[in-house]
């Protein structure tokens, strides 16, 4: 159990008791001894102890036993005592004796002899680091380093990774090249602050490797400086400072693959360690190195063909049909010579203009031509006239090509003046390739990143440049070209909407008979170059061009591998990459190998030349600007012709400075008669979202992240991917871009963002055709139960050369993609009235197929009459016209009767002569009587008897029977 450390002299025997850093401030108590009377009682009480045992017991010797410093007080000192190297075998240890101050530290090339507490020098054939230790040697692994692989659990998926680890391989250690997660660490205790260093090689992205330090309070290196950069050509160097106390020191990778090869291991070696308490032996230089002085702090690695053994002091030469590299420790024998051991190249121009093919071998040389079935130089060639120099060049009296001066311009034989009006296209442009450029440079790396002597990875060949044979078929065969800068175009310097700087453009060929690879790169230098684009296989003769849109962009690399396959034999020797011709646009010091020519100036100044303004182009060989049409852009290159004038896509604007294509998130379609208009505004700000979540063959869980601008209209910010894998945080910028996301257990970082690139950089156009220009969106991506139309967004990347034939199509399901509302997506509701008020409401047409646009109007409320009162004021009107009409009925009845009596008393009289009128009667009714004549009685009968009066019947000759009037009748019924 752990107790507190109060006594102070439980520190001074380390071997009896001690406090060790179980916790802080506590210790545990290795013995039941306990030390109580201080140190003179243990010196009087140990001979007593063991009086009977030290009778028997030889003395010790200086070889039976060393020394040791105890640990640290809270002052700083400590106690050098002497441990038996075998127990219980000799007596008469020394006494322990104080030691030296912990702060005490010995130089580089020194260290500590322990008997007399000096600083002492190595000797030759050794060396130190005096505060540290250095691990060069990989063999095995150095005591105190571990190793482990991290088995892999996702859902169902179980992948066991215990064999997966960091493999010792002599002078280096490699990681593992698979899926699982591997760990190197090593833990260190330091007396006073110190650093780490080591030298590495990480070569593929496809490899996530990460270093970071854990202190004894657990803390960790930040995450966002824990990950490497890539190494592209060379080992890279790694420092670290470290703090005092416990270090543990990780070297993590993950390998993450996607196809079928498998990721390149991360290498280390020369991991030196500083700030230890010190250093009580030098160590031995290892085979390959010596140290021919004392006081080394390093071993000098031995010359080629030269070795020496472990401790050398010197070198030894190599027999003469044998060879050896840089640092071996052994020689080897020199292989009978063969056709890949040498390389065809034209011969610079000598004064007389003429260059010769010849043949030379690769240097450094290893083959023998002495040996049996070896092969033999073969001669070279006739000379003849050399080409002429690349355009730009001039050739000058020492056959050489120089460079035409500023204001002139060659096709390659002589300069010539640019003229009036004119200004020259600066640039380069290789075509011929007689000598090596001086802004080239070729090298070899070689796929297991051993020391390699060899530079000929590249060779002129007259009408193109060519890689040569390898060492190995899975060496890398580098070309490098480097420019200062870039001058850009007048025209274009005041728009900043994604301007193309330069253009590079160049003409290859590859043939390959197993998985060969040709790699472009580019960055700010050729250990830092990014890979741009790759082609596989066999590629026919064929031109690509890249433009650049950064100054920082000013390195680019051809990269050629016969093989991803390791293998010490060449079978794969013939396959080559030939570069035929290579031009960079508006490169600072570059050279004219034409003139342009220059706006017509509005005065005679001596002012520069000057280009038409934005959205003009100049009508060939006059200097005459002219306007393009509206909507239109002009190519980066010089606006020469009205074919300069592109324009652009549908439902798309030209920004200000005619240089890209916008969208400003609207538009109107006419559609099935009507007018669809559509804000997508909602959506134009940088948003992201993620695939499915996907595994590789071993089970590592990875999904595709993709950031999209939709409209990307002016002072809009684009879409951006970053790698967070490498120290150089690569940020990848356009209209959509892909990254891909690996599940991270780092402490402060959730995820790993790799292998970021841009799928479309150029819009355009918007539009609900299924093709545009030569892309097309199949039917079948869309949903069918739609009735409206669907908007698609078109993109582009073959501006910058990279257009490779793969589309990515997006639905993207959004009630922001419908069209605008307006007055015919709803209708209205009118309520009944009640109590003299009604309701007029307005809702959508259902389904809803539209979004904002115009509001739904507000409830309308309005004065109206009930239905009781329209049914009562009915029934009113309905009673007064029935009394009407029944009145009316009755009058024209009666007046219908009068003339029916007249009518028949007309006929009776008829009847008495026929031709004749009848003759006036006396009692008929006469012209002008009033009608109330027609009653009958006049007594005072009931209504009923009057109505029956009327109805009598008619008598038989079809008249009706009418009493008529008469003074006798009078008096009759008067009587």
């Amino acid at each position: 159990m752990c107790k507190q450390c109060r006594d102070k002299s439980a520190a001074i025997l380390p071997r009896l008791f001690c406090c060790t850093p179980c916790l802080k401030g506590t210790y545990h108590l290795k013995t039941a001894m306990f030390l109580i009377h201080g140190l003179f009682t243990v010196i009087f009480l140990l001979p007593l102890l063991f009086l009977t045992e030290t009778t028997e017991l030889p003395s010790c010797k200086e070889s039976d036993y060393h020394f040791e410093y105890t640990d640290c007080d809270v002052l700083g000192s400590r106690w050098r005592v002497a441990i038996p190297n075998k127990p219980e075998t000799c007596t008469g240890l020394p006494d322990p004796v104080k030691g030296t101050h912990c702060t005490f530290t010995c130089n580089d090339g020194e260290f500590l002899d322990m008997r007399t507490q000096e600083c002492q020098k190595c000797v030759a054939g050794t060396y130190s680091l005096g505060t540290g230790v250095a691990f060069d040697e990989w063999d095995s692994f150095p005591i105190g380093f571990i190793s482990h692989g991290i088995n892999m659990n996702y859902g169902d998926t179980y992948t066991n990774c215990s064999n997966s680890t960091w493999i010792p391989k002599g002078d280096y250690v490699a990681s593992n090249s698979d899926e699982c997660t591997s760990t190197l660490s090593y833990t260190v205790s330091l007396k006073k602050p110190g650093s780490v260093s080591f030298q590495y090689f990480y070569p593929d992205n496809r490899m996530f490797f990460e270093f970071y330090v854990q202190n004894d309070q657990c803390q960790s290196t930040d995450a966002q400086r824990r990950w490497m950069r890539i190494s592209e050509s060379d080992w890279d160097y790694h420092y670290v400072e470290l703090s005092s106390g416990n270090n543990v020191l990780y070297w993590r990778t993950t390998g993450f693959t996607l196809a079928a090869n498998t990721a390149k291991p991360v290498l280390l070696k020369n991991i030196s360690i500083s700030g230890v308490s010190y250093t009580s032996e030098c160590f031995h230089c290892k085979p390959g190195t010596y140290s021919d002085k004392p006081g080394a702090a390093r071993c000098i690695p031995c010359a080629a063909n030269s070795y020496s053994n472990k401790g050398a002091t010197a070198c030894q030469p190599c027999e003469a049909d044998k060879y050896s590299g840089i640092g071996s420790g052994t020689c080897l024998q020199r292989p009978p010579c063969k056709e890949t051991d040498y390389f065809y190249t034209h011969t610079p121009c000598d004064s007389s203009g003429q260059t010769q093919l010849m043949y030379k071998w690769i240097e450094p040389k290893i083959c023998s031509e002495s040996v049996e079935e070896a092969v033999q130089l073969p001669a070279s060639g006739e000379m003849v006239a050399c080409p002429p120099c690349n355009p730009g060049f001039f050739s000058s009296n020492t056959s050489s090509c120089e460079p035409c001066p500023h204001g002139f311009y060659s096709n390659g034989t002589e300069c010539s003046e640019c003229p009036a009006g004119t200004e020259p296209v600066v640039g380069f442009e290789y075509k011929w390739w007689n000598k090596m450029p001086g802004n080239m440079r070729s090298s070899v790396f070689s796929s297991e990143y051993s020391s390699t002597e060899r530079s000929t990875g590249w060779e002129v060949a007259g009408e193109y440049i060519y890689t040569t044979p390898s060492d190995q078929d899975s060496d890398y065969m580098l070309l490098t070209l480097t420019v200062p800068g870039y001058s850009q175009p007048h025209s274009l310097s005041e728009d900043k909407e994604r301007v193309a700087l330069s253009r590079i453009t160049f003409v290859f060929e590859t043939k390959c008979t197993a998985d060969c690879k040709l790699y472009f790169m580019a960055g700010q230098n050729e250990r830092n170059n990014m890979n741009v684009e790759s082609w596989s296989g066999s590629i026919g003769k064929q031109s690509y061009s890249y433009l650049i849109k950064s100054n920082y962009t000013v390195s680019f690399t051809w990269g050629f591998q016969r093989t991803g396959v390791f293998s010490m034999e060449n079978l794969y020797s013939s396959d080559f990459a030939k570069i035929y011709s290579v031009q960079l646009t508006n490169v600072i010091g570059g050279v004219a190998s034409e003139c342009r020519q220059c706006a017509l100036a509005l005065d005679d100044t001596d002012s520069a030349c000057v280009p038409c303004s934005p959205g003009h182009y100049m009508l060939s060989g006059t200097g005459v600007c002219k306007s393009c049409p509206s909507n239109t852009i002009i190519r980066p290159e010089q606006p020469v012709g009205k074919e300069a004038c592109i324009p652009c896509g549908p439902n798309t604007y030209s920004n200000e400075g005619r240089s890209a294509c916008m969208s400003d998130c609207t538009l109107a379609l006419h559609y099935k008669g009507e007018t669809l208009h559509y804000d997508f505004s909602p959506l134009a700000n940088v948003t992201g979202f993620q695939s499915s979540p996907r595994f590789t063959s071993k089970g590592l869980q990875y999904t595709h992240h993709f950031n999209v601008a939709l409209c990307g209209t002016e002072n809009r910010a684009l879409a951006s991917c970053v790698e967070n894998v490498t120290e150089s945080k690569r940020d990848v910028k356009g209209y959509i871009c892909q990254s891909t996301i690996v599940p991270s257990e780092i402490r402060g970082q959730s995820v790993v963002s790799s292998q970021p690139f841009s799928i479309g950089d150029t819009l355009i156009g918007v539009t609900t055709n299924s093709k545009l220009d030569d892309i097309s969106s199949l039917g079948g991506n869309f949903p069918v139960e739609s009735e409206l139309p669907d908007v698609i967004f078109y993109y582009s990347k073959c501006s910058e050369g990279t257009c490779d034939g793969c589309s990515f199509h997006f639905l993207w399901l959004s009630q922001h993609a419908c069209p605008l509302c307006s007055e015919r997506d709803y209708k209205e509701i009118v309520s009944a009235c009640i109590q003299g008020i009604q309701r007029t409401t307005y809702v959508w047409q259902l389904p809803l197929r539209c979004t904002g646009g115009v509001s739904l109007p507000s409830e309308q409320i309005s004065a109206c009459v009930t239905l009781d009162f329209w049914l009562k004021f009915g029934v009113s009107i309905g009673t007064v016209a029935a009394i009407l009409l029944i009145t009316m009925i009755c009058y024209f009845w009666k007046r219908t009767r009068k003339l029916q009596y007249k009518y028949s008393k007309l006929m009776m009289t008829a009847g008495d002569k026929e031709c004749e009128l009848p003759a006036a009667d006396s009692c008929a009714i006469m012209e002008g009587e009033d009608a109330e004549d027609d009653l009958i009685y006049l007594s005072k009968k009931s209504f009923f008897t009057k109505i029956k009066s009327f109805s009598r019947e008619r008598t038989s000759d079809g008249f009706d029977s009418v009493p008529l009037k008469s003074s006798a009748a009078q008096e009759m019924e008067m009587s």
